[in-house]
């Protein structure tokens, strides 16, 4: 039998988190969430993630980007995948992670509203790596 993989869900949208929660579960993963960042590493002592969608902006601007760097620096062989409103917000085009230069430790970013078939292209993308 294979083994169920863990998926860690960080973002600061209740609605966003049982989405994601709902469809992972659904898929036969085991889910942990989490509002923030902080909170979210409280959850490294009792959870080894393989998969985490992260939020970009949580309750500071950078949450997304250190949360990454910290999942990595723990478990680097989770696929971390950030998910951002930056464009929707800004009307910025947020850099793929091909144009980051190194500087950004998630394996993908994905604007919002983000649809979940896009996280399984991207999960697919990542493992066959």
């Amino acid at each position: 039998m294979a083994e169920i993989k863990k998926v860690l869900v960080v973002d600061d949208d209740p609605d966003f988190r049982g989405q994601m929660e709902m469809m992972f579960s659904s898929r036969g993963y085991e889910v942990a969430t989490s509002p923030g960042r902080k909170e979210a590493e409280e959850t490294f002592h009792t959870f080894t993630p393989d998969i985490a969608v992260v939020d970009l902006m949580m309750e500071n601007d950078d949450d997304g980007f250190v949360l990454a760097y910290r999942l990595k620096r723990k478990f680097p062989d989770c696929a971390v995948i950030i998910v951002t409103n930056v464009t929707g917000e800004t009307g910025i085009e947020f850099p793929g992670i091909d144009d980051a230069s190194g500087w950004i430790t998630a394996d993908a970013i994905l604007s919002k509203p983000v649809r979940f078939e896009q996280i399984e292209e991207e999960l697919r993308r990542i493992e066959g790596r």
